[in-house]
């Protein structure tokens, strides 16, 4: 079941991390929580392939890192509106609760990839350098937004 933010707090046990995904058509960038969910880091990308042998790796890294729910990347365009990427997005999303009874959270990912991108050009990283690391960055600094956002809602 999708899952707005303000309802996940009470579905998650202590020490439970977040999966943050960044969802490409070729790739699918990682990032992961600590278990108090204050840092979000990268972990890695897979190649996209079927959405069956994609979803266990998936469930491989929940199973092992005792993931509370996942985070997917929601590309609304920068009206607000939703074009076949956010469709894509909400058919993975259905496929996993398949899967998995682990919340999902759709999170507006809309400039997660150009600030990143900006910071890496500003590093003065290569292009390939970039290439590789683009989508686990992107994925980790959605996530991080998640967990700040987060903590400010606990705070009193």
């Amino acid at each position: 079941m999708l899952f707005s933010l303000p309802a996940l707090p009470p579905l998650l046990k202590p020490n439970q991390r977040l999966l943050g995904l960044d969802l490409g058509e070729k790739t699918i960038g990682l990032a992961l929580s600590d278990v108090r969910r204050v840092i979000a880091t990268p972990m890695y990308t897979i190649e996209r392939s079927k959405f069956s042998k994609d979803a266990a790796e998936l469930l491989d890294i929940i199973a092992k890192q005792h993931v509370g729910a996942l985070v997917l990347g929601y590309p609304v365009n920068m009206d607000g509106s939703e074009g076949p990427r956010c469709q894509s997005t909400r058919q993975f999303a259905r496929n996993m609760e398949e899967k998995t009874s682990i919340p999902i959270l759709l999170f507006d990912e809309r400039m997660s990839t150009m600030a990143v991108t900006r910071t890496m050009l500003e590093a003065d990283l290569s292009r390939a350098r970039r290439a590789e690391l683009v989508d686990k960055m992107a994925a980790s600094y959605m996530l991080q937004a998640v967990l700040d956002t987060l903590s400010q809602q606990a705070a009193p």
